[in-house]
């Protein structure tokens, strides 16, 4: 083994050149066949049923996955296990897309038959225009590069970079048709950062109950130091007997109200709090939340309803244990 760091930059860099290249040769090639690629998912109900063998298949599998991820159910069958048994798999209503760079793998061309006797039209992205893929195709998908980045023009590089991107361009388009929401995206990935900021509401991490400090505007200065202890919110809430809320008090409040050099003792809780405080509705996103927050730094918030009664309150700390923040 001989190493040089010259030599694997430079190749390194002729690879992203040449894949770089065929993706801008594939942009410019786009045209109505991919918009009737488009329309033929679109107009059928049932699953894009994602085949193809070796490396072909492995993105046919990512193809899968981003398609079901963005509103277009998706499933990869295995074209060796197909004629096996997985065939049953594929309905009338689906689309198959079948991936080669060949357009001659036998385990696709074999199950070409029996796709066709099921009713199910054929998708197909190729490298080769001619091939036995190419012409059985309902709609066909140029996915030809012009050579491979490997030096030996061998390995599957370029053309899998092609048909990575085109199933990319495919997904993107048909998200776009559907009205596809991030709301939408968040739903298909709960476990995500992005599932959790888009499906945590406030009311999922919010305290309530006797879990909410708060105490009536007459309330002596001590019983509100209490009730702030109590909880460990830093804070308490400040509502009249039907519940409204009225203010606020937190530490902050505290330390300037020390620094005045006033009698606390003689003080109630409707004389320190801060009037029309921060709110929050309990159905509103937990990342507007942190976004308030973030806003008005500030670390509390109230959560009052639609008549501003107290249902609960939540603080950055909260935010952050639901990793909201």
């Amino acid at each position: 083994m001989n190493f040089d760091a010259d030599q694997a930059l430079r190749l390194a860099r002729e690879t992203l050149d040449i894949e770089a290249d065929a993706l801008l040769a594939l942009k410019n090639r786009l045209g109505d066949d991919f918009a009737r690629a488009v329309e033929l998912v679109l107009g059928r109900g049932g699953h894009v049923v994602v085949m193809g063998m070796g490396k072909s298949g492995h993105v046919g599998r990512k193809i899968a996955a981003t398609l079901a991820s963005t509103g277009t159910p998706a499933m990869f069958v295995h074209p060796a296990e197909a004629s096996h048994g997985d065939l049953g798999m594929i309905q009338p209503q689906d689309v198959v897309l079948a991936i080669s760079n060949s357009g001659e793998s036998q385990e696709l061309t074999a199950i070409l038959p029996l796709v066709k006797r099921l009713g199910t039209p054929l998708l197909v992205m190729t490298g080769n225009l001619q091939s036995t893929l190419a012409r059985h195709a309902d709609v066909l998908l140029d996915a030809g590069v012009e050579k491979e980045a490997c030096p030996l023009n061998l390995a599957p590089t370029a053309s899998t970079t092609a048909q990575l991107a085109l199933g990319d361009a495919l997904a993107v388009a048909l998200l776009d048709a559907r009205g596809f929401r991030a709301e939408d995206f968040a739903r298909s990935h709960p476990g995500g950062a992005l599932g959790r900021r888009l499906l945590t509401r406030v009311s999922d991490v919010m305290r309530s109950g006797d879990e909410v400090p708060r105490v009536g505007p007459g309330a002596a200065f001590g019983e509100l130091m209490r009730e702030m202890t109590r909880t460990g919110l830093g804070a308490s809430a400040v509502a009249d007997a039907d519940g409204r809320a009225l203010g606020i008090f937190t530490d902050g409040d505290l330390r300037r109200l020390v620094e005045t050099g006033r009698d606390l003792r003689a003080l109630t809780a409707r004389e320190v709090m801060h009037a029309n405080p921060r709110h929050i509705r309990a159905d509103a996103l937990a990342a507007e939340a942190a976004a308030a927050m973030e806003q008005h730094r500030i670390t509390v918030l109230l959560v009052l309803d639609a008549d501003s009664r107290l249902v609960g309150i939540v603080n950055s700390n909260d935010l952050m244990r639901a990793k909201v923040i």
